[in-house]
């Protein structure tokens, strides 16, 4: 069982100080956000808002690991020329029907990405691939990068899709196909106004 604590709310101002602090840091550029977070959560654990035992635990290995090997999956497509091979795919299956299909593509590709693994890896999967089309089209690549974002934060259709998808799955009593009733046209809707509206504020 995890280690149960009563809540200190004595340490309530330094942990709202720390997060100020922090906020400060990253909006104004002092220092680098990584370090910024190093730094307030050492602050954190110094001043006793929380155990290094909590701290441990706090820390998701499992999607750091994750979100490593997808680098090191993203660079290999590129490396590899999987990445190309992929947007000429795209590019050729789209290209009779203009450049939005192959952004309405990207979001497609990126949805079901992201109901399979995690949106960080999803994003960073679908990076080189957004530059390639891109590229073959002779477009400006923002738009395509903007869905792609999009779409890896639309993972409402599976219960894999996120963590707190997972954490309401089992206690609610829901059906995988609960998941795909709501998610898709949530997904649909979605895709539509992004696809729609990227290249109004990133033309290409």
């Amino acid at each position: 069982m995890d280690e149960w604590r009563p809540l200190r709310r004595d340490r309530a101002w330094v942990s709202i100080a720390l997060f100020t602090a922090l906020l400060i840091l990253m909006t104004t550029g002092t220092i680098s956000t990584a370090v910024a977070g190093l730094l307030v959560a050492v602050a954190s654990i110094g001043f006793g808002c929380i155990s290094v035992s909590e701290a441990r635990r706090s820390v998701e290995w499992e999607v750091l690991v994750t979100i490593a090997a997808a680098f090191g999956v993203g660079t290999a497509m590129q490396n590899s020329g999987a990445a190309t091979s992929l947007s000429e795919l795209v590019v050729r299956v789209t290209a009779p029907l203009g450049v939005m299909a192959a952004l309405t593509s990207i979001y497609v590709m990126g949805s079901l990405l992201t109901s399979l693994i995690t949106n960080n890896a999803a994003a960073i999967l679908m990076f080189p691939i957004c530059l390639e089309t891109a590229q073959l089209f002779q477009v400006d690549s923002r738009p395509f990068l903007m869905v792609s974002i999009m779409s890896a934060s639309a993972c409402f259709m599976t219960p894999i899709g996120y963590q707190t998808n997972m954490m309401v799955y089992g206690p609610g009593g829901y059906k995988f196909a609960d998941f795909l009733r709501i998610g898709v046209p949530m997904n649909l809707i979605l895709g539509t106004m992004v696809v729609v509206l990227a290249p109004f504020f990133w033309p290409f």
